[in-house]
């Protein structure tokens, strides 16, 4: 993922860690950040994998939690609980509308939704800024 998302840092180069997405911890985020919507970027980089894997809570202690536990210690002795999601071949690069990514992609999105509580407003598809799906204006009401 690092070498098909050019995942460097600017300023020293080095190559950044990638993982799974965290869906667990972003509901945290939104809890304690009253987050009203998502901007999912790169989605292009998952293109080509048969499957995914999305954090959807945690295991601490031998009792499962949704949500990213508040205190270091509890973290530090959580152990991530991945869903494993079906990948799509199909590339999703330029894609401009939601309609036309493959429903795999669909999926994905709507778990993270489902997951986090907040909903998906943007989607990139590709670095250039033209190859965005605008699900829902960030600043406009619904």
């Amino acid at each position: 993922m690092s070498t098909v998302g050019a995942e460097k840092g600017v300023t020293t180069g080095r190559s950044r860690r990638c993982g799974w997405f965290d869906a667990a911890l972003l509901k945290r985020s939104a809890q304690v950040n009253g987050l009203t919507g998502l901007c999912i970027t790169k989605l292009d980089v998952l293109d080509g994998l048969k499957e995914l894997k999305l954090c959807t809570g945690y295991e601490l202690d031998g009792v499962l939690t949704d949500i990213l536990p508040m205190g270091a210690d509890d973290i530090s002795r959580c152990k991530p609980v991945y869903e494993t999601i079906a990948g799509w071949s199909d590339s999703t690069v330029g894609m401009t509308r939601y309609e036309q990514l493959p429903a795999n992609a669909r999926w994905y999105l709507q778990r993270i939704e489902q997951v986090t509580g907040v909903p998906v407003h943007m989607v990139s598809t590709s670095p250039d800024r033209d190859h965005t799906i605008m699900l829902r204006h960030p600043f406009l009401a619904d």
